[in-house]
């Protein structure tokens, strides 16, 4: 059984900062790609940002230069650093890791369960 379980998040001013953490735990091979994905009401849901194992990143041009994503590969945990928060920012973020299975080899998307970002004055 694997679970991603996300930390951070609430609520914040523009221009203020928060920070994400997600990690995965359960009986698995390896973690590839680990991201964050994010829905506004009445919005799809959209990729923030993501990594690779080799620590390359992709970052939304919506929030380059603000967001920053890291990880550590032996924690197998992903982290979301965002700052100068703009009221767009608000949504539900959701963390996500691409995992090969123990058995088998078999690569799966894995979602941890949402954080709410509100950004209001």
């Amino acid at each position: 059984q694997v679970e991603l379980v996300e930390s951070g998040g609430g609520s914040v001013q523009p221009g203020g900062s928060l920070g994400l953490s997600c990690a995965a735990s359960g009986s698995f091979f390896s973690v590839n790609v680990m991201g964050w994905h994010r829905q506004a009401p009445g919005k799809e849901r959209e990729l923030v940002a993501s990594i690779s194992s080799g620590l390359n990143t992709n970052v939304a041009d919506s929030v380059k230069g603000r967001f920053t994503i890291s990880r550590d590969n032996a924690k197998n945990t992903v982290s979301l650093q965002m700052n100068s928060l703009k009221r767009e920012d608000t949504a539900v973020y959701y963390c996500y890791a691409d995992i090969i299975s123990a058995w088998g080899r078999r690569e799966s998307r894995y979602w941890g369960q949402g954080t709410q970002v509100t950004v209001s004055s």
